[in-house]
């Protein structure tokens, strides 16, 4: 770039610069846009007005100007009692008046500080019946704003003294350097805190506002700043810190909802874990419960109330399901139910609070995830696929199943079904080969892991809709499975959106196409919801079919951002 022309020995100034830069730079710009951007940037007023600014107060430093009195505050106090005595003229109490004006005392005090340089924090002095024999103490003085300070009090058991039980990672004490856990609080702006309690000490810290000087006795091991890998969690539940009783600080704590991705930022205490919203420019991290004490609470309360009614009304859902339509040609044959015969108490152990996430995008040229469809019986989880392998035969597919009963003169194998003998069937059973299976009159009907793989590795999306108990058989690296809920809507608008359409029953010898009742909406509503409560953590996207074209544009939209965007997904899924 040429040199600007400016006076003889003259530098340029940052203003001038700042106003041939457009010039200067349209030779090197070729896009109109680009030259109209750089002008409207460096035209800015404020800008402008900044700069000058700048070169206003660089000159000022650098004719090292010098006050006429570093104490106007106390002249005006002193000035003030001395006009007390005068006699009050108008002129004298209109001045009176203005210098008792706090905003002018506070300008003063200004004045003077920036005059005298004094813009460090001043400590208060040490007191002076110190004694010798007594242990070390660190005076420390912090700015309390709005902030909370970020740091839990604790009463020692044995020796009755107030101890920093944690500090808050990316908090005030935190950020300070000069609180750690283990040092003993002895005083809190002057006052001791040896007789109180700790919910005494947490009010007067909440009242204070501004400086907050401690008096604290460090602690024999200061936290050592460790570099910790970044660990991420995917919550699986809804918490309110607000609702916790046994939370040791409410104010301290971190709510957040199901689905939500926490950074974890300390996992020192067994108990509770330090956490802060994956993306929150807050540096402050909150209190949660942590993975091992969650578990025990859910453990206790479920054992309680939910075991026994979850266990019944899974069963009534498990009967009231068919699978494998899109795989047969002959609709008069979809008429079997199938029926997972493992057993439903295992869910029941699984107690969800977090799982250990990373971020996950498919690779160019990497098989597709696994997707699975999850759903009561008519919410359309069959007509979402044939819509999806529709609008591309050549990207989507689904599965064929494998059955055990005679193949049909139309039918081909490996086109409608693998068609292979019973003892076989049963060694694939016995050898977990199946993610489902089911017996309809004496024959086996089931899906393979095999015909997953084998869809895979044809470079396709799989389709598959299967029990939500299934679902966690098929959580592994190698399906990496992506699950959608197909949910209901309300009663009231299945009653519009489905009076004319029908259910195949599977619950008669001819599989006949019925109309919907209300004991069906019923049925799909309380499926659902039983489904969602104890499931709904494995869902990573919920669609409401209340409207079958808009429910698959949003699947659709849903199914390209798996292959294209970043994911959270289990940490097991990209080191195993």
């Amino acid at each position: 770039m040429p040199a600007l022309a400016t006076g003889a020995g003259q530098e340029p100034g940052l203003y001038e610069l700042l106003a041939a830069l457009p010039s200067q730079l349209q030779p090197h710009v070729s896009r109109p846009e680009d030259n109209a951007f750089l002008q409207d940037m460096f035209g800015e007023k404020s800008l402008h007005s900044l700069i000058k600014i700048h070169e206003r107060l660089q000159h000022y430093e650098e004719s090292k100007a010098a006050p006429v009195m570093e104490n106007a505050a106390t002249l005006a106090s002193e000035l003030s009692e001395e006009l007390q005595g005068k006699l009050a003229s108008g002129e004298i109490k209109e001045l009176l008046k203005l210098l008792e004006k706090p905003h002018v005392k506070s300008l003063l005090s200004v004045h003077d500080t920036v005059a005298q340089r004094r813009y460090d924090p001043e400590l208060p002095p040490l007191p002076d019946d110190i004694d010798d024999d007594e242990d070390s103490v660190k005076i420390i003085r912090l700015v309390k704003n709005k902030e909370p300070l970020g740091a839990t009090i604790s009463r020692d058991e044995q020796t009755g003294a107030i101890l920093i039980a944690r500090i808050m990672r990316g908090g005030a004490a935190d950020r300070s350097g000069l609180i750690h856990v283990g040092d003993e609080l002895k005083e809190v702006n002057g006052i001791p805190v040896d007789d109180k309690k700790p919910e005494e000490i947490i009010r007067i810290l909440a009242q204070s506002q501004g400086a907050i000087t401690f008096k604290v006795v460090p602690g024999l091991k200061e936290d050592a700043t460790t570099k910790e890998p970044k660990v991420y969690m995917k919550a699986l539940f809804d918490y309110d810190p607000m609702d916790d009783k046994a939370i040791p600080c409410k104010e301290a704590g971190l709510a957040f909802k199901k689905g939500d991705i926490l950074q974890i930022m300390s996992q020192d205490d067994a108990t509770w874990w330090q956490a802060k919203h994956e993306g929150d420019a807050n540096p402050r991290a909150g209190l949660i419960p942590s993975k091992q004490f969650q578990e025990r609470r859910f453990a206790l309360r479920r054992s309680v109330t939910t075991l026994p009614s979850l266990r019944s009304s899974t069963r009534r859902a498990s009967g009231f399901r068919r699978s494998f339509r899109l795989s047969r040609k002959d609709k008069k044959t979809n008429k079997s139910m199938y029926e997972c015969k493992k057993s439903e108490l295992y869910d029941m152990a699984d107690v969800p609070t977090y799982e250990e996430v990373t971020a996950y995008r498919r690779q160019s040229g990497a098989k597709h995830r696994l997707v699975v469809l999850v759903g009561p019986t008519g919410i359309g989880m069959n007509e979402l696929k044939r819509k999806l392998l529709i609008s591309d035969p050549q990207h989507f597919s689904v599965t064929i199943p494998h059955t055990t009963r005679a193949k049909k003169n139309q039918e081909n194998d490996g086109v409608e079904y693998h068609f292979i003998a019973k003892h076989l069937f049963e060694t694939d059973i016995h050898n977990n080969k199946f993610i489902e299976y089911g017996e309809y009159k004496g024959n086996y009907y089931g899906t393979s892991l095999d015909s997953v793989r084998s869809v895979l590795s044809k470079h396709k999306v799989c389709l598959l809709d299967v029990q939500p108990h299934t679902i966690k058989h098929l959580r592994t690296a190698e399906f990496k499975p992506f699950v959608v809920f197909v949910k209901p809507p309300s009663i009231e608008r299945l009653r519009e959106t489905r009076k004319n359409a029908k259910i195949i029953s599977g619950k008669d010898d001819k599989g006949t196409a019925k109309p919907f009742t209300e004991d069906d909406f019923q049925e799909m509503v309380r499926t659902a919801q039983i489904m969602e409560t104890q499931y709904g953590h494995l869902f990573e996207k919920v669609i409401v079919n209340d409207d079958l074209s808009t429910a698959f544009s949003e699947l659709r939209l849903a199914l390209k951002k798996v292959e294209t965007e970043n994911h959270w997904v289990p940490v097991s899924w990209t080191h195993s």
